[in-house]
């Protein structure tokens, strides 16, 4: 097993039969030591927060599975806090998709002027690219297929499953009474098979979710979610 990348939330192990190894970590994102899942930089370490979010990972990959999403899971193992995936390649330096069904975080801050916060929104999807640097900004398919990032057609399929995802998150938390604000996901292409894939993880870490109107923390809501 080789170190193949050191991400901020979790390192990456090279397995053979085009497969990796993904620990998760105890980083997550925010600014100033507060937690936001938009975020591109390591705001705090969170005790547990690992195996917090590849908990909540593991269930709603295998619910995905079920239901026949095209994902890059194969197994987890919750006391290695570890999780064994299809090597994926992304899409350029990488692509995170957002899908908001309320007006809060970024969205807010930049449209503030047209919307209330918290206002209903109808599963709105918008990429960004993985960019430091920039401050992961926000991308139209017009550009990523200018740039050769992404086919207009490539975008209809992310887009599309996005919302299916999504769709089947929402549906998931709602059954314990929680609802879900946005999340963000990130997709590549089967290194074995070339298919769009969704890869990554799907925890509190990269969701915003509420309950009666109050957010519920990353670790708060696994245990309330899986209770």
């Amino acid at each position: 097993m080789t170190l193949k990348y050191q991400g901020k939330t979790k390192d990456v192990y090279s397995l053979s039969d085009n497969q990796v190894l993904l620990k998760f970590k105890d980083d997550v994102t925010g600014e100033n030591g507060v937690f936001d899942p938009g975020a591109n930089t390591v705001g705090l370490t969170i005790d547990g927060a690992g195996k917090s979010g590849l908990k909540m990972t593991k269930h709603f990959f295998e619910v995905l599975v079920e239901k026949g999403i095209p994902t890059h899971y194969v197994s987890a193992d919750i006391e290695d806090v570890s999780m064994v995936v299809k090597e994926a390649i992304p899409f350029g330096k990488g692509l995170e998709v957002i899908c908001r069904y309320r007006a809060v975080g970024s969205f807010f801050r930049r449209y503030g002027a047209y919307c209330t916060e918290g206002q209903a929104l109808d599963s709105f999807v918008e990429v960004t690219i993985k960019d430091d640097e920039r401050a992961d900004p926000t991308i139209s398919d017009d550009a990523l297929a200018m740039l050769g990032i992404l086919t207009k057609e490539e975008y209809s399929i992310l887009k599309d499953l996005t919302k299916t995802i999504c769709a089947i998150v929402k549906e998931e938390l709602g059954k314990k009474g929680l609802e879900l604000y946005d999340i963000k996901l990130e997709f590549g292409r089967d290194a074995a098979t070339n298919d769009i894939i969704l890869i990554d993880e799907i925890s509190g870490g990269n969701m915003r979710v509420y309950k009666d109107g109050v957010y519920i923390a990353p670790l708060d809501l696994e245990r309330e979610f899986l209770q």
